[in-house]
């Protein structure tokens, strides 16, 4: 489970004092902690699914944040929180590329036989079930629009 290493890496992080990845995991620990109260599974843990849907709203929290900090001026704060989402994305899996994603689109279309673009999405929630935690939906979404009008 991604917690042991997260714990494992917390540990070397306050042997090795450094600070900004002390807080950052601990950070993480906390809001993995927080979901599984949330889900009422404290005692038994969370699923790598449900440890990894944590992290991707920890990684999307800091993108949001950095826009914001560039679009106010604040590039010191905008430059703490890319060490954030360096961070947080060691623990999350590879993400697909772009091509790999359209071949997933292009396989749901032709499953479905003909598709309008006003399908959108019933396409989408095809997509997202396959690529499950391994794709950005706003990337997803992308592909699947390009695909769906070049029909």
């Amino acid at each position: 489970m991604l917690i042991e290493t997260i714990n494992n890496d917390l540990k070397d992080a306050l042997k090795n004092r450094d600070m900004q990845a002390l807080s950052v995991l601990r950070m993480i620990v906390s809001a993995l902690n927080n979901e599984a109260i949330a889900l009422k599974k404290k005692g038994q843990g969370l699923s790598q699914e449900e440890e990894i849907r944590v992290l991707k709203r920890e990684v999307r929290k800091r993108k949001d944040s950095i826009e914001q900090y560039k679009k106010g001026g604040r590039g010191e704060l905008a430059e703490k929180e890319e060490k954030e989402l360096e961070i947080l994305q060691k623990y999350l899996p590879e993400e697909m590329s772009q091509e790999e994603i359209k071949k997933i689109v292009e396989g749901v279309i032709s499953e479905m036989g003909e598709v309008l673009p006003s399908q959108f999405g019933k396409v989408m929630g095809q997509v997202m079930a396959k690529v499950k935690g391994k794709a950005d939906g706003a990337v997803v979404s992308k592909v699947v629009k390009e695909v769906l009008n070049k029909q």
